[in-house]
């Protein structure tokens, strides 16, 4: 399954590539590798902190990155333990849509949607709606976050509990 997946990526991406649309390098623009890459890195950073990985969380972001009022390594590593003993992280679940990314240069911004889901009660519920707004830069190891913000979406009544 996954390989029929990525062979229509890749054919997707070269039919675009044929038709003038994947000229990346030539524009300034981002190549089909990176925009793959970026989705990963969304995915990394939900796994992480579903999963209690502060350090991997943390390697999500440069290593002076920063996330609402948190700037730098440490106090990433010490978000994702708030989150997960005082936060009811153990029980949240991140789920993602409509990713958008938009090339800067030798950077990119990104948006996407947050559900946060509450797997602690049955059934399951929507804890909150939110968007992050990002700024990405591609590092030596890979692309990362730079500056994520989260904006709360509909009612305002456990967004400051649940502010991540």
């Amino acid at each position: 399954m996954q390989r029929r997946t990525l062979v229509l990526i890749a054919t997707c991406f070269g039919l675009l590539n044929s038709l003038g649309v994947g000229h990346a390098e030539q524009k300034g623009a981002l190549t089909p590798a990176d925009y793959i890459q970026i989705q990963q890195l969304y995915a990394r950073y939900n796994d992480a902190i579903d999963s209690g990985d502060a350090e991997a969380f943390a390697a999500t972001f440069t290593r002076d990155g920063s996330f609402n009022d948190l700037h730098g390594h440490d106090a990433l590593v010490g978000f994702v333990h708030y989150w997960r003993t005082k936060m009811n992280g153990t029980n949240m679940r991140h789920w993602n849509t409509n990713l958008v990314i938009n090339p800067a240069g030798q950077a990119a911004t990104g948006s996407v949607y947050l559900m946060l889901i509450n797997i602690g009660v049955q059934p399951p519920v929507i804890a909150l709606a939110a968007r992050y707004h990002d700024q990405l830069v591609k590092t030596p190891d890979g692309w990362k976050f730079e500056g994520r913000v989260t904006t709360t979406e509909g009612p305002r009544q456990a967004a400051a509990a649940a502010r991540h």
